[in-house]
């Protein structure tokens, strides 16, 4: 039966299509939203145009008409020049409101990200980000834990590490037949399960007293974890 497994690299791309899509459409809406209000403002220079055409159609000879046209000349330029710095602050604003929207659609897809993989980590226990492996110390770091092994243990270990580099399963008499050199119909599938076995306890045994049962010298033993999380019942 095939398993069906989520790489980090594909949510990684998932993420990132999520977030490329998300920035073009909010600018998209933005360009829209600014270019539909820049249309529907007043021209600045219209009520300039009405003044001059007051002045050329009605023959205007006293001074006290000419002075007023003069002033309704000026507040129009006024006027255009108020609307002029009303498209400059609207499209201000208009970056920052894309910005922001970013901003906040690229946090809220880090923060699914964070929470899709915190939720892995409490359903996987403990989250494997590095597994070395090394023979002449007989030792096995599991991310920035090291934990002493026998050679045999290292054996069986380093059989399902590249059982598992090649998307392998193996049988307890296949991992007895690598380890010991001999055919695999020549193995009996207790011997591997034996290995299995012995590897689990030993480093099981380990990893129970680096996270969770801590032994303080000269001072005893206590749970390595926060006391709010306990529930006996």
């Amino acid at each position: 039966m095939p398993v069906t497994s989520t790489s980090a690299t594909d949510a990684r791309r998932t993420g990132g299509r999520i977030v490329t899509f998300g920035i073009v459409a909010i600018v998209a809406l933005l360009a829209f939203a600014g270019g539909l209000l820049m249309l529907t403002l007043p021209d600045g220079n219209a009520f300039n145009a009405r003044v001059e055409r007051i002045f050329v159609e009605q023959d205007l000879t006293a001074q006290a008409e000419v002075k007023l046209l003069e002033i309704l000349a000026q507040s129009g330029t006024a006027f255009a020049d108020t609307l002029a710095s009303y498209r400059m602050v609207i499209f201000v604003l208009l970056i920052f409101a894309a910005a922001m929207l970013v901003a906040a659609l690229v946090f809220l897809v880090m923060l699914a990200g964070m929470n899709r993989r915190m939720a892995q980590i409490e359903r996987s226990g403990i989250q494997v980000s590095s597994l070395i492996i090394s023979r002449e110390e007989n030792m096995v770091y599991l991310n920035t834990m090291g934990f002493k092994l026998t050679a045999a243990m290292i054996e069986t270990l380093s059989v399902l590490a590249e059982a598992r580099m090649d998307d392998e399963m193996l049988t307890g008499a296949q991992i007895e037949a690598v380890i010991s050199g001999r055919d695999a119909s020549d193995c009996e599938e207790a011997a591997g399960a034996t290995r299995i076995k012995r590897l689990r306890d030993g480093l099981g045994n380990q990893m129970v007293s680096e996270l969770l049962v801590r032994n303080i010298a000269r001072k005893g033993y206590h749970l390595a974890i926060d006391k709010d999380v306990i529930e006996v019942v």
